[in-house]
C-alpha cells in the first residue's frame, strides 16, 4: 500500500442512540444517551486497535453535535471534516432490546443534520490521503448527503485508496424496499471489499443462502466479502476461496454495533499486513476474522455501541484466552 496520512477514513451518519435502560421508579422507560452511527463505530473499533482515522460527515450544532464531536477526539478519530449544521438538528434513534439483545429502530431524522452534508464541503486532500475510505448505505437515503457520498467514493478511488462498504439497511429511512434495494446495489461496483449482514446479503442478491449471496457480490466486482452471521460468525470470501468463521460464545447483552466493531477489527488487521487485497494468504485473512470475531464479542457484552467498544490490550487478552475455542487458529 502506498504511504498515507491515515489508515481509514469514514463518511456517514453520526447520531445519537437513545438506548433502552431499565423503567424508572413510575414505571417509564429510560433511554440512554449513547454516541452511535456506524460509520463512527467502526472508525472507534479501528482507532482502538491502534489504526489513524478520520471521519468526514456533519451533525447538529447543538447540544448533541458537541457532544459527539468531543466524544469522538476523545476516541482518537480526528474531526477536523464533522461540520456542525446551524439549521438541522442532530439525528437521534431510539433503540428498542429484545431479550436477546437484538435492536428495533426508531429515527428521529426529517431531516437530520447528517443528511444534509454537501460534495462542495468534502476535504479532497484527506479523502485522497488514506489507505482506506469506508461509507455506508444511510448517506444514500436523502439528498445532498448521496451525492456528497458518491462524489467522496470518485475522490478516494482517483487517488487509489481502498473502497470499503457497509449496506445498512433501515427500514424506516427508505422510501420503499424496493428503493433500498436498487439504491443500495448501485453502489457495490464501486467497493473493493464489503461487510454486509446475513439478512441484508440475500435482500440484495436474491439468494437462498450465505455462500450463493457471496458468490453474487464478488461477481459485481468485490474483491473480497464478509457476510456476518450473529451467533455463527462470519463468512468470509474472496474469488479463490470462502470459509466461515465461528463466533466466540459469549453472553449478549446488546447487538448495537457489533457487525461495525467487527469491520473495525477486521480492517485494521488487513492494514497491519500492508498488501494489497489479492496478494494476502488466506491465514492472513483468517487473522483479520479473528480480530473481528474478538472485537465484536467483547462489544456485544454491554449497551450501547461506541462505549462497548473494547481497547486494543482486551482483544489481545480475549484472543489469548480463548484461542482453543477458534476452529480457525
Amino acid at each position: 500500500m502506498m504511504s498515507k496520512e491515515i489508515d481509514i477514513v469514514a463518511l456517514g451518519e453520526l447520531l445519537i442512540d437513545f438506548t433502552e435502560s431499565g423503567y424508572s421508579k413510575n414505571g417509564m422507560k429510560l433511554f440512554e444517551q449513547n454516541p452511535g452511527g456506524a460509520p463512527a463505530n467502526l472508525l472507534t473499533a479501528a482507532s482502538h486497535m491502534g489504526c489513524s482515522t478520520a471521519f468526514v460527515g456533519k451533525v447538529g450544532n447543538d447540544m448533541h453535535g458537541h457532544f459527539l464531536k468531543e466524544t469522538l477526539k476523545k476516541e482518537g478519530i480526528d474531526t477536523r471534516a464533522v461540520l456542525e449544521d446551524t439549521e438541522y438538528f442532530t439525528t437521534m434513534a431510539f433503540v428498542e432490546l429484545d431479550e436477546r439483545g437484538e435492536r428495533s429502530f426508531s429515527f428521529a431524522r426529517k431531516p437530520g443534520a447528517d443528511t444534509m452534508l454537501r460534495k462542495e464541503e468534502l476535504d479532497e486532500k484527506l479523502l485522497s490521503n488514506c489507505k482506506i475510505f469506508h461509507f455506508g448505505s444511510l448517506s444514500l437515503t436523502n439528498e445532498p448527503s448521496r451525492s456528497a457520498t458518491l462524489e467522496a467514493v470518485s475522490i478516494a478511488k482517483k487517488a487509489g485508496v481502498i473502497i470499503s462498504y457497509d449496506p445498512n439497511y433501515r427500514a424506516s429511512l427508505w422510501k420503499s424496499e424496493c428503493t433500498a434495494v436498487e439504491e443500495m446495489k448501485k453502489v457495490i461496483s464501486l467497493a473493493d471489499i464489503m461487510k454486509v449482514s446475513d439478512e441484508e446479503s440475500l435482500l440484495l442478491t436474491g439468494a437462498s443462502n450465505y455462500e450463493d449471496a457471496s458468490d453474487e457480490f464478488l461477481k459485481m466486482g468485490i474483491k473480497l466479502v464478509a457476510i456476518t452471521l450473529g451467533k455463527q460468525g462470519v463468512l468470509v470470501a474472496r474469488k479463490d476461496q470462502r470459509e466461515i468463521f465461528d463466533a466466540f460464545s459469549v453472553n449478549t447483552v446488546d447487538t448495537t454495533g457489533a457487525g461495525d466493531s467487527f469491520w473495525g477489527g477486521f480492517l485494521s488487521r488487513l492494514l497491519s499486513y500492508n498488501q494489497a487485497i489479492e496478494k494476502l494468504e488466506w491465514e492472513e485473512i483468517s487473522q483479520c476474522a479473528l480480530t473481528g470475531n474478538a472485537v465484536a464479542a467483547l462489544c456485544v457484552q454491554s449497551r450501547g455501541g461506541m462505549p462497548s467498544i473494547p481497547g486494543k490490550d482486551d482483544v489481545e487478552l480475549f484472543i489469548r484466552n480463548n484461542r482453543k475455542r477458534c476452529s480457525y487458529d
